[in-house]
């Protein structure tokens, strides 16, 4: 970790208390601490606190873990290439197969650290900038994204019409795919998160683009978005020929997105229904399902002791926690056309929460070709992921809570076959049970013991009979 960064986080801790005496209220904002949980997109029907000018906010999240988690596999012997007598399917930590064939990682994984900047710049129009300070893939200052979000349009005298019905949200930002989203740990901010870690197949990404709210009556949303499908900006133009698969050309095509929610309390009760849907079909590099920039929270488990050989480094290479940064995730490789759908439903009575997810992903890279040669098809792989948690928060405040959840995801990952070269369907789930407490609004403590399971991966894969189990213990700080 660089030594500015050191001084950055230590800076910000030292005036931690000054700045939450300090902090103004934004309007049509998440809080980055407590009270942050369990909002989706902010209510236009609630009350804001009145213009009185600009204002900054500058808010931080941070998180340090340490984790005890031991991983297992059957390591069928494939050499990592040509006649290396190293195995390749090794998981890390473990040196020698006649030994053991398990490990057990434990240690403090490395902290991460978010950067956020808030600004109100005009009456019902913010202003968002979030940057990561130390994440396990970028352990550099990186730039998330931001965006604009209006809620009003006070040039034009603050129609009625669009104050109390409509939003638009420009820049670069995570499109609202999903309520998974609004739970999910991100970096250094793990306030939302109830758990450890996020999904197994974990919908995250930002781009560039523009999402139009409506919301008719109270309790009812609808979104829709188009965003240009890269993580990045890209002005790279593409040949009009079909690409080397021979299927078919390489485009630039822009995403487009949808989302309806309906959230209604009743007294103590509290429901809401979301539906959302994410489509792109031709693309360079979509990353939907691989476009987080920090990483898992688990670290290391399920990876193998190499990465693969290359011409670079013929006996492969040391994994690292860098380039292995989704451990315990699994990314389904639609990076150029998908289709996704989910499904969340939320329930909560007095401190029970119930969270549901259904996702449905059908998507493919441009290598995903069958047939011979003057009759190549274009093939499409399918996922689908579901997952139930159940949390109860009790003391004033809901100052503690427990909770578990169960994820279980299906699919057809791209290059994983039988020894006749057909396409398998592999399946992994997880069982994770947690305990939290915040001391304060911006204080969290929480402990995890999660048990994953790989099944039907071929022997010749690492992840053949891949288990691992054991605990995480994680503080964050959200302010």
């Amino acid at each position: 970790m660089k030594n500015g960064l050191i001084v950055s986080i230590l800076a910000l801790l030292f005036s931690a208390t000054w700045a939450l005496a300090q902090q103004p209220r934004l309007q049509y904002y998440r809080p980055w601490d407590q009270t942050g949980i369990n909002v989706f997109e902010p209510s236009k029907k609630v009350e804001q606190p009145e213009f009185t000018g600009f204002k900054i906010r500058i808010g931080g999240s941070f998180t340090q873990d340490f984790q005890s988690l031991k991983h297992e596999n059957s390591p069928t012997y494939v050499p990592v290439s040509g006649t290396n007598a190293t195995n390749k399917n090794l998981l890390y930590g473990v040196i020698r197969a006649e030994d053991s064939t398990s490990a057990t990682l434990s240690g403090f994984n490395l902290a991460m650290a978010n950067l956020n900047l808030d600004f109100q710049v005009a009456d019902g129009i913010r202003v968002a900038l979030e940057n990561y300070m130390s994440a396990r893939r970028h352990s550099e200052f990186w730039v998330k994204g931001g965006y604009i979000q209006i809620d009003k349009l006070p040039m034009l005298g603050n129609p009625k019409w669009f104050a109390d019905y409509l939003r638009v949200k420009i820049g670069h930002f995570q499109p609202n795919f999903g309520d998974m989203q609004f739970r999910r740990t991100d970096g250094g901010n793990a306030m939302f998160n109830p758990f450890v870690e996020n999904y197994i197949l974990d919908a995250f990404t930002t781009e560039i683009g523009g999402e139009v709210y409506i919301f008719p009556v109270d309790g009812v949303m609808g979104m829709v978005g188009m965003s240009s499908g890269f993580i990045n900006g890209n002005v790279e133009n593409y040949a009009e020929a079909n690409n080397s698969s021979g299927v078919v050309p390489t485009k630039k095509n822009p995403s487009v997105f949808a989302k309806v929610a309906y959230d209604k309390s009743f007294n103590d009760l509290r429901f809401r229904l979301s539906a959302s849907i994410y489509n792109n079909n031709n693309i360079a590099r979509n990353t939907l399902y691989a476009g987080d920039r920090t990483g898992s929270h688990y670290f290391l488990v399920m990876e193998p002791a190499l990465q693969a050989a290359s011409a670079a480094a013929p006996n492969g290479t040391a994994t690292t926690t860098a380039a292995q940064a989704i451990s315990g995730r699994f990314d389904p490789s639609m990076s150029n056309r998908i289709t996704a759908i989910m499904v969340n439903p939320f329930m909560k009575w007095k401190g029970l929460e119930l969270f549901g997810s259904y996702e449905i992903l059908q998507g493919s890279v441009y290598a995903d070709v069958s047939g011979p040669t003057d009759r190549k098809v274009w093939e499409k792989r399918n996922f689908t992921q579901y997952s139930l948690e159940g949390v109860y928060r009790f003391l004033p405040r809901e100052q503690m809570y427990v909770g578990a959840r169960y994820i279980g995801a299906t699919g057809e990952p791209r290059g994983v076959v039988n020894a006749d070269g057909n396409q398998l369907e592999v399946s992994i789930d997880r069982l994770a049970f947690a305990a939290g407490w915040f001391p304060t609004q911006n204080l969290l403590l929480k402990g995890e013991y999660v048990v994953q399971n790989f099944k039907d991966f071929p022997t010749t894969d690492y992840r053949n009979e891949g288990k691992f189990s054991g605990f995480v213990i994680e503080a964050a700080i959200g302010f």
